[in-house]
């Protein structure tokens, strides 16, 4: 397996391989940047079909991290973890503690979170073998489930891309396809529902359909036609990678906004979707509500200042004011909504090593 060759290895600055027989924990964690400060991201726990498949999404997802902290402003770098495995049918407390002596060996330049296959309950175990995690039990200093959070964040984003693109103030009867119905998604779903959206669904899981269906009134789809809906916006809000040659060719939404981690499969693809015009609302900047919970979290417990849910929610809502920017400086330049929100990051969180190099 070639690492440093490897066609998702982006000057990392680090790459750890964890392995522990007696309690079956096989992972990674990957630190893409610290210029900002230390790496935080989240730990994903999901049966890959292949270690190569592993490594691969760990180093996509920890770079998106160095990106969606610069892009919000947090004094944070990016990094990720993943374990291998499937978590309904292996994952136990020990693996999990295993697993925080694992994030323990990096000594803080990695700070660990949940993400698909890991819970807050997951947290706390990990909290027993490293002060580095946030997003464990209210019960004690942790800040809780950071989905809800999230959700607020692609909410927010989703009105913005809306607003700018369709010149409707507000979501109320615009026909909105969630592709996925975890934590994030259907969080996503209330909010949109709340405001009068019609909402068409899948996800994986045939229960969760259901309870949409039930709960907002929202019409089934099959994983295979989510693409094609004649909808105003398509919420991608399951794994990335779903925003291909094929997918794109399908969509008749004008705006693509929703919460799953790197929905391009390649760089290529944010130009296909301007070509299309079709306005995307970059992925890592309207996700970023749970990492700014977070932060908050953390920044309580190494400061001393009280963790302020209002300013939690003051700081998402600033999504809506930078995702405007994006889109304005992608019209101005003639460049897709990606390029131009990596352009803006890349200034911040370049930054600092320029400053060290002086």
């Amino acid at each position: 397996m070639s690492i440093f060759n490897h066609h998702e290895f982006n000057h990392h600055e680090q790459i750890s391989f964890f392995n522990c027989d007696e309690t079956g924990l096989k992972a990674i964690i990957a630190v893409h940047n610290t210029n900002l400060g230390p790496a935080l991201g989240g730990c994903r726990m999901w049966a890959y079909e292949s270690d190569e498949q592993a490594l691969r999404d760990v180093l996509r997802l920890s770079q998106g991290m160095t990106y969606k902290a610069a892009i919000t402003g947090l004094p944070l770098g990016g990094g990720k973890s993943v374990i291998i495995g499937d978590a309904k049918k292996i994952k136990t407390p020990e693996l999990m503690r295993s697993m925080g002596k694992a994030v323990e060996t990096f000594n803080g330049r990695y700070i660990v979170a949940e993400d698909v296959g890991t819970t807050v309950e997951d947290m706390n175990f990990i909290h027993s073998q490293t002060k580095h995690v946030v997003g464990f039990s209210r019960d004690g200093e942790g800040s809780g489930d950071p989905s809800p959070t999230t959700a607020l964040g692609v909410y927010t984003g989703l009105k913005a891309a809306v607003r700018h693109r369709l010149h409707r103030s507000d979501v109320k009867g615009a026909r909105i396809a969630v592709q996925g119905l975890g934590n994030v998604g259907y969080n996503l779903c209330k909010l949109l529902a709340k405001d009068g959206a019609q909402l068409f669904v899948t996800d994986l899981h045939a229960d969760r359909i259901d309870h949409a269906v039930k709960e907002f009134g929202a019409t089934a789809v099959d994983s295979d036609d989510i693409y094609s809906q004649n909808v105003d916006v398509f919420a991608p809000c399951a794994l990335g990678a779903v925003l291909n040659d094929a997918t794109i060719k399908m969509l008749k939404a004008k705006v693509v906004a929703g919460a799953a981690n790197n929905q391009l499969a390649e760089a290529r693809h944010g130009e296909m979707l301007r070509d299309q015009k079709i306005l995307y609302a970059p992925d890592y900047l309207i996700n970023a509500g749970g990492l700014i919970n977070v932060y908050y979290e953390h920044r309580s417990r190494m400061t001393g200042k009280a963790y302020d849910r209002a300013e939690v929610v003051a700081h998402v809502q600033k999504i809506d004011e930078t995702s405007e920017s994006i889109f304005r400086l992608a019209e101005q330049e003639g460049i897709a909504t990606s390029t131009a929100a990596d352009r803006i990051a890349e200034q911040r969180f370049n930054a600092p090593a320029v400053s060290k190099a002086a």
